[in-house]
């Protein structure tokens, strides 16, 4: 991310809100998606931030106004109904112009990633960011090709991990969602990786 200096500024502003919003909340929460990707993996542009928090959805309402209070607006009229239908609220840093794509997990493993979350120090703003173990499930759930990415540069960047916790959920997600080739793909880029490693 420090290549692209003219992405970075606005991007520190908004995650520094962000947090800001999450501790005044107070909502436990960790920033995930691309910005994850590239401070645990390579780093790459991205234009936006993701997140994930843990709240009662009776208490959405109110984490959505005091957003108001660090600058974040609905990019949507209807954001809290689409809120309920997704779980996912879709908000702006109006002086950044970020999106930010909060979701409200519910799942065990949510809750796990959300308390496992560490602080890292990035450009002078302390944000939480998941363990690398559990942003490699996250990618290898969500599948699409940029995910499947980032899971080579994270495993290449992080030589000491965790794998059989990765392995045992992304198995456990496999089989409630009926898709086996989460693990199967993870379990290739993870020879591939091997592969690498081996002296020719």
């Amino acid at each position: 991310m420090a290549e692209h200096e003219e992405t970075l500024v606005p991007l520190l502003a908004a995650l520094r809100d962000l947090v800001a919003w999450f501790q005044d909340a107070p909502t436990p929460g960790t920033v995930i998606g691309g910005v994850a990707a590239s401070l645990l993996g390579r780093p790459r542009v991205t234009r936006d931030i993701d997140a994930l928090v843990v709240l009662d959805e009776s208490e959405w309402d109110a984490f959505l106004t005091k957003g108001a209070g660090f600058g974040f607006v609905p990019r949507l009229a209807n954001a809290l109904t689409f809120a309920h239908q997704a779980r996912v609220l879709l908000v702006r840093h109006e002086a950044s112009g970020i999106d930010i794509d909060i979701a409200f997990g519910a799942l065990p493993f949510e809750e796990e990633a959300v308390a496992r979350a560490v602080w890292h120090d990035v450009g002078g703003v302390r944000i939480p960011l998941p363990l690398p173990e559990d942003l490699l499930i996250m990618k290898a759930v969500a599948h699409r090709p940029r995910d499947m990415a980032d899971i080579e540069s994270i495993l290449d960047a992080q030589p000491k991990l965790d794998l059989p916790r990765v392995r045992r959920w992304v198995r456990e997600f496999s089989a409630a969602l009926e898709t086996p080739e989460l693990l199967r793909d993870f379990n290739a880029l993870v020879a591939r990786r091997r592969k690498r490693e081996k002296p020719s």
